[in-house]
């Protein structure tokens, strides 16, 4: 299946979780890609949208790599396999995780301007991104989700490879994906328009799920 845009795939995700529908439910998209999908899912089940923010650690020499991620509250994972594998040493990690965080912080303070994080303690959050890769960024929100509380993690996508999703089995109560095709190539193959989204696209949606237009 070819999606035609990010939202139309969060229209799709949003009815396969309707049965999520509840006063105990919030969906947190990954920003940036994330959070159009994530949008539609949260219209369609009636439920407040937020934002979670990590960011891959990439190895230094090939930073599309992950051996790490980072998240909000000083949250931190280290893959040691890839690290030791590649030879990081301490000193390299933590310069390119500093960087990171900036990043990280950069787009906390743009994104949620002065509203204030929604808080996950005792609720069923569905983290949403636009599709997995390897997972990595995916399980540090299901970690950092689980750490501030969530009742019930749920992680729902439109599209990822078959292998990622069983590797996520433990940080996750429950896994949604539309379509798990094999061979996997890239996310972008399987959207018509993966256009990149902007910070401006991000702040507006977080603005519009705050203050929806009158009916």
């Amino acid at each position: 299946m070819i999606f035609d845009n990010r939202a139309q795939a969060g229209r799709e995700l949003g009815r396969r979780l309707g049965y999520l529908r509840g006063p105990d439910t919030i969906v947190v998209g990954l920003p940036r890609g994330g959070v159009p999908v994530a949008a539609e899912v949260a219209r369609a089940l009636a439920a407040p949208l937020d934002v979670m923010f990590v960011r891959k650690v990439g190895v230094p020499f090939q930073p599309e790599l992950a051996m790490g991620a980072i998240g909000e509250g000083g949250f931190r994972v280290v893959t040691q396999d890839v690290v030791r594998a590649a030879q990081v040493t301490d000193e390299q990690f933590s310069t390119v995780e500093r960087q990171e965080r900036v990043e990280l912080e950069r787009r906390a303070a743009r994104y949620r301007a002065d509203a204030p994080k929604l808080a996950l303690q005792g609720r069923t959050v569905i983290l949403v991104d636009d599709g997995l890769a390897t997972g990595s960024t995916a399980r540090a929100a299901c970690e950092v989700a689980r750490v501030q509380g969530a009742a019930r993690v749920v992680l729902a996508v439109p599209v990822a490879p078959r292998d990622a999703i069983e590797k996520l089995g433990d940080v996750a109560d429950e896994i949604v994906c539309l379509e798990a095709p094999h061979p996997f190539g890239a996310v972008g193959q399987f959207y018509a328009d993966f256009s990149a989204v902007s910070d401006k696209e991000v702040v507006a949606l977080l603005r519009h799920a705050r203050n929806p237009a009158p009916r």
